[in-house]
């Protein structure tokens, strides 16, 4: 497996159109339709949530780099060390390496505020977007193999990625203990499948079990779906840092720490009486 085209889609003079940049607007947009539905589906309005979407991209976008600069990336000269050399780098975000984990920091308390500056019911609208991000990062994926990255170690499975020399880190860019004929682990591939199966789950969830859920759920049941995916991913990451000595780094902590309190905290409202069934047993 090898991507069919070039990063470049368009290149007119000093105008030059990626790839990468076009399957991420392209997730980002049908995102945002996917959640503009959701929210009218609960007598929301669409377009709050279009509104919404430019409050998140700027700073989604803006933590989504640094994390990866600061956090994901690699440390030593061909990492991190390269950054801090070359600092315009960073604001490069055109050559790949973003990190959701940061884009879901930054952009949900940038949501969180504007809702709440608008009057408008919080959960509900990151339900809607917690379903349409599901998909939004299952095209998204298909960017980075088109950059080649965020592959894994070498593997002899028929589905092995091919990757061009130049798109190699270390150690495997010494081609004379991984030659040309080396094929890597297509991570995106696993990631972009864990995504789409995840937003088929938790739309099926959201229109069978609509009468029982609670505003929020879905985005819990997101934070639960995505970070085990993640968790499982990260050990076979060749881009990240880990705790030295140690098969762990920080997204295996953080999405632990995710998953576990999302769990306890979707169980404790459901286990919960509900106000009206309070009210029920009063006047029994």
């Amino acid at each position: 497996m090898h991507p069919p085209v070039t990063p470049i889609l368009f290149q007119a003079g000093p105008i030059t159109l990626r790839w990468y940049g076009v399957l991420i607007v392209t997730g980002i947009l049908l995102a945002a339709w996917v959640a503009a539905r959701y929210v009218e589906r609960k007598g929301q309005s669409g377009d709050a949530l279009w509104d919404l979407l430019l409050w998140i991209l700027i700073p989604g976008l803006i933590g989504a780099r640094l994390y990866y600069v600061f956090i994901q990336s690699p440390r030593g000269p061909d990492g991190l060390g390269y950054y801090l050399a070359n600092p315009w780098t960073i604001l490069q975000i055109w050559n790949g390496g973003i990190h959701i984990y940061g884009a879901f920091i930054f952009g949900t308390i940038s949501a969180v505020l504007y809702l709440r500056y608008r009057h408008l019911p919080a959960l509900i609208y990151l339900d809607g977007i917690a379903l349409g991000t599901l998909l939004g990062q299952a095209i998204g994926r298909w960017a980075n193999f088109i950059n080649q990255e965020l592959y894994g170690p070498p593997t002899t499975l028929p589905w092995g990625l091919k990757i061009d020399n130049f798109a190699r880190i270390p150690p495997y860019n010494d081609l004379t203990k991984y030659p040309e004929t080396t094929r890597f682990h297509p991570l995106f591939l696993y990631e972009s499948i864990w995504n789409f199966i995840g937003f088929g789950l938790l739309f099926w969830i959201s229109r069978r079990y609509e009468d029982s859920l609670l505003p929020g759920d879905l985005m819990l049941l997101y934070i639960i779906w995505y970070p085990t995916g993640r968790f499982m991913l990260e050990f076979i990451r060749t881009d990240s840092w880990f705790f030295p000595g140690t098969p762990f780094n920080l997204v295996h902590v953080l999405s632990a720490i995710a998953v576990i309190t999302s769990i306890v905290v979707l169980i404790w409202r459901h286990r919960r009486p509900r106000p009206a069934m309070v009210e029920a047993t009063k006047e029994g």
